[in-house]
């Protein structure tokens, strides 16, 4: 499923420079959580440092608009998620996975059916790079983020605890 309306989008790895816009961008994300009532990002993090490190690591990826703007950010990792391995008999799949972590789009600039896409574009650069499942976790309350994984096709395999609190955890098999 290719959502049309962004087929002027880019999606590349974040660059050093963009640090500061993505994290304007989490913040936003952070607000809306909090307005919603969620605990979910409350805590102090994510931050900015973490998306330093996620740059650093080359895990970073944003997406532009067709004007070059920064409308949204993710987090794509591949080596793997330790909290993860507390339900390793859940899982679809016992074989090398990529992680999505940290997806934030712009309020501002705000596209509906954007993380869709971002999602879309996570998983198609998994399988460019070897990976042939993918995996996520959010908060039991992110209803936008729920709708996105079920409409994707992405399986419900249990919980993962993250700072003290459970997230609902989700695979999809890209090679199907």
């Amino acid at each position: 499923m290719s959502l049309e309306q962004f087929s002027g989008y880019t999606f590349r790895k974040a660059e050093p420079n963009e640090a500061t816009a993505i994290w304007s961008i989490i913040q936003e994300a952070i607000a809306k959580r909090k307005e919603e009532g969620s605990s979910q990002w409350q805590d102090g993090y994510p931050n900015l440092d973490v998306v330093k490190l996620d740059i650093e690591k080359g895990q970073g990826y944003v997406s532009l608009n067709e004007a070059g703007e920064l409308t949204g950010y993710l987090a794509l990792i591949y080596d793997g998620e330790p909290a993860y391995e507390a339900i390793a008999d859940q899982w679809l799949t016992n074989r090398p996975f990529s992680v999505v972590h940290r997806i934030a789009v712009s309020q501002e600039k705000y596209v509906k059916g954007q993380a869709t896409w971002m999602l879309e574009e996570a998983e198609k650069e998994s399988l460019k790079n070897g990976f042939l499942s993918l995996k996520v976790d959010t908060n039991f309350d992110n209803v936008g983020m729920l709708r996105v994984l079920e409409k994707l096709g992405y399986v419900y395999c249990g919980e993962v605890y993250f700072r003290g609190s459970a997230r609902k955890a989700f695979e999809k098999k890209l090679d199907e």
